[in-house]
């Protein structure tokens, strides 16, 4: 089949960028979104011309890597998938596709598609982890009984892989989903309720530092996550960071 692309070009975040169209002939419908992109960047590279520059890793939906915009929407028209885990057979013969960057001023365009989240890394370093005891005389965490319910949900919270479509699908370019699956994976659980205080009252405060808006309560966020991340996440972080500004 035959695919108009119409694809973001900037050669850094201080230079000004623009859509350049593609056109893009025996498409397979069997061929994943990124191999379409492979092809045009041989294309490209055989015409002596500079490739699309785009990021990806695993191409298996489990780092997150992939991240683009397409047709307006994170990770494009599917649910519930990456970009990697896209084929060609989500559009027709003669679609127009319009693919760009993750948009949020947390997220500054290093070039062309890719941009920098090390935002989130940032958030993470603040409070996304927790102390434990290597001294010898630990205890095994088998040994702490654990309600069943919350041990799913904090598995469910730690599902979320950092790719940015919350961010992306959000008009705040908030941040809330991503930080309170990260607060929730271990609020959660007895071995997270240590440090439970200072670690939301961190990651909410980097959160803000980098720059992401506030929580529209629309809910994009959830709809666009390629995990299914949920909103209830958000209400429990809230409930956190309540709980331990009355303590702080």
């Amino acid at each position: 089949m035959k695919i108009y692309l119409k694809i973001w070009r900037q050669k850094d975040a201080s230079s000004k960028g623009k859509m350049v169209n593609y056109t893009m002939d025996d498409i397979e419908g069997d061929m994943s979104f990124l191999e379409m992109l492979d092809i045009l960047n041989e294309e490209l590279i055989t015409k002596g011309e500079e490739p699309v520059e785009f990021d990806h890793d695993c191409r298996e939906g489990i780092c997150g890597t992939c991240s683009l915009q397409i047709n307006g929407r994170p990770h494009g028209p599917d649910t519930l998938i990456t970009v990697c885990q896209l084929h060609m057979r989500s559009f027709k013969d003669g679609d127009t596709i319009t693919i760009e960057p993750f948009r949020a001023k947390a997220f500054p365009v290093i070039k062309d598609l890719i941009v920098d989240r090390t935002a989130f890394d940032r958030i993470q370093q603040a409070g996304g982890y927790i102390s434990v005891n290597t001294s010898g005389n630990t205890v095994d965490a088998n040994a702490i009984p654990i309600e069943k319910e919350n041990a799913d949900d904090s598995f469910y919270a730690a599902t979320c892989i950092g790719c940015g479509a919350c961010v992306a699908a959000c008009k705040n370019a908030s941040a809330m989903l991503f930080t309170s699956a990260k607060v929730s994976q271990f609020a959660l659980l007895p071995q997270g309720r240590v440090e439970a205080t200072d670690r939301v009252m961190n990651m909410v405060r980097q959160m803000d530092l980098e720059g992401f808006g506030n929580c529209t309560n629309t809910g994009a966020c959830e709809v666009e996550c390629p995990k299914g991340i949920s909103l209830e996440n958000i209400a429990r972080m809230n409930r956190e960071y309540l709980s331990a500004s009355v303590k702080g």
